[in-house]
């Protein structure tokens, strides 16, 4: 009988510990990965006028991986929308024997790096935390702005070293207009990294997450017709196939 106590309570408190995790881990990140310093890896990418947060911006902006973005393709801006991070590079991935020199610059995110299409640098999943270079987070910074020109040495467009989240009082530049609803950029104001600003969209990412995981998160979200949802859907693929073939100049130096 006691034996029997003992265990009701402890499942009672198990049940009670789970559920307090989960509301916690919803609360905070909704599954995304999103800490305010660590390892990353660096590329360089052309066509910043349209990005996924909503706003452009006239001083140096980078879009980040999937995983610390904080939405997927189509959903809009994710929590990461409008944070400032140093960016310093320390190796060349596919030159170790380069010494430097190497620079360290202060981006405002503004954009997405999707996982589909671009596995070996934003490819971070849940259960595979790092890319292919064992970094945490990828940063592809736009030319436009002139942040891959700050950032990178002459003639390699490929680094890999660190991040630091930072106030945006150290970062120079404006917003643009928004370009539609729902755009954001509030990470501009907020704390640091555990801290909420526009917030996290759509599912977990798990090793294969794919358009039928969002598409059904997101239809039962709206509501909305099937007809119309099917629309929706094929305009999102584009709009990330369009990224992958359209924004990525990386070359092997």
């Amino acid at each position: 009988m006691k034996s029997s106590l003992v265990l009701t309570v402890l499942s009672a408190l198990a049940a009670a510990v789970r559920a307090t995790v989960i509301d916690l881990e919803s609360r905070a990140t909704g599954g995304y990965v999103q800490n305010p310093s660590g390892t990353a890896s660096f590329t360089v990418y052309s066509g910043c006028s349209t990005p996924a947060c909503g706003k452009s911006a006239s001083g140096f902006t980078a879009a980040i991986s999937q995983l610390a973005f904080g939405a997927p393709p189509g959903l809009g801006a994710g929590d990461g929308c409008g944070r400032c991070f140093r960016v310093t590079g320390t190796a060349d991935p596919y030159s170790p024997s380069y010494t430097g020199p190497f620079n360290s610059v202060v981006v405002k995110v503004t954009n997405l790096c999707p996982v589909q299409g671009n596995e070996q640098w934003c490819g971070q999943t849940i259960s595979k935390p790092t890319n292919s270079f064992n970094k945490a987070v990828h940063f592809d910074l736009c030319q436009e702005s002139g942040a891959s020109g700050a950032f990178f040495p002459s003639g390699r467009n490929a680094l890999t070293g660190s991040y630091q989240e930072v106030s945006c009082s150290q970062w120079s530049g404006s917003d643009g207009p928004s370009l539609w609803n729902g755009a954001c950029l509030s990470g501009e104001s907020a704390a640091n990294w555990p801290s909420v600003a526009c917030g996290n969209q759509g599912a977990k990412l798990s090793p294969r997450v794919g358009w039928n995981v969002i598409s059904a998160h997101v239809y039962s979200r709206h509501r909305t017709s099937l007809t119309k949802w099917q629309r929706i859907q094929k305009e999102m693929k584009a709009a990330s196939h369009s990224y992958c073939r359209a924004k990525y100049i990386r070359r092997r130096v």
